[in-house]
């Protein structure tokens, strides 16, 4: 009989007197003297960051946090109605709704640009070139390209100039940040129309230059609007609105098929 493989997390221990994560003393090292982003960064990399990953990472989550009333906050409003003992459960409804338009796109920008950059170190290629592979195989596969454009925020997404400022300032504008501007010139030339880098497509370089798997990289998003959705059912309890988005749904829904009286 072969021997089962031993079970192992490096993340934390505790004992009755302590509490350890990552190599570092709940209550000694992280209470009172690290900030939220930086024991999300200390889970993620193993170790506590710098002053200037600190500030970088710390944008990155509070970018992500709060977007107004998305179809993941009114998820959450609509499940918190009908189970208002369950917050939880309401959260996790709004949570289940970022994929590959809300949140998600962070994933896929930074797999794009982790795979192209890994790609072309092996087979030297201009940015340039690599750019324009990018935006090919999203328009072959007849997919918009991911981290570029928004619905709203025209002609230019305000978080994302400060994003790349923020990175560049504390030294975190390489590659990733440099092709994802070149994938952003070379759409918005070969779909004649503007498609500037949105939030998305920042966040996604940047976590690059922050050496983030992309893997990950769309749990950044569900780390961050956790606590956005926390606060949107506390204004739920406190001052209802899905009540009434359900009661016009149902009406104005179902008006065209109701018997004229």
């Amino acid at each position: 009989m072969s021997r089962r493989k031993r079970l192992r997390s490096e993340l934390a221990w505790s004992s009755p007197d302590r509490i350890v994560v990552r190599g570092h003393d709940l209550v000694q090292d992280l209470i009172g003297k690290a900030s939220l982003g930086d024991v999300a960064f200390l889970e993620l990399k193993g170790r506590l960051p710098t002053e200037q990953e600190s500030t970088v990472f710390n944008a990155i989550a509070i970018t992500l946090v709060e977007h107004g009333m998305t179809p993941s906050a009114i998820a959450a409003r609509l499940t918190y109605l009908g189970s208002p003992e369950a917050l939880q459960g309401a959260v996790a409804a709004g949570l289940l709704g970022m994929g590959d338009r809300f949140g998600g796109p962070i994933e896929e920008v930074a797999r794009v640009l982790q795979e192209a950059l890994a790609e072309g170190r092996g087979t030297p290629r201009p940015y340039e070139q690599l750019a324009v592979d990018i935006v090919a195989a999203a328009r072959e596969r007849r997919r918009p390209v991911a981290g570029l454009g928004h619905p709203i925020h025209k002609p230019v997404d305000p978080r994302v100039p400060k994003l790349f400022e923020v990175a560049a300032e504390n030294g975190f504008s390489g590659d990733h940040v440099r092709l994802m501007e070149l994938v952003a010139a070379e759409a918005t030339r070969a779909f004649e129309r503007p498609l500037p880098v949105n939030a998305t497509g920042a966040i996604g370089a940047i976590a690059g230059e922050l050496g983030l798997p992309w893997q990950i990289c769309r749990g950044l998003a569900v780390m961050a609007r956790a606590i956005g959705l926390v606060a949107h059912l506390q204004e739920e309890a406190r001052d209802p609105m899905a009540g009434e988005i359900w009661a016009r749904v149902e009406e104005e829904a179902s008006e065209g098929s109701r018997p004229s009286d």
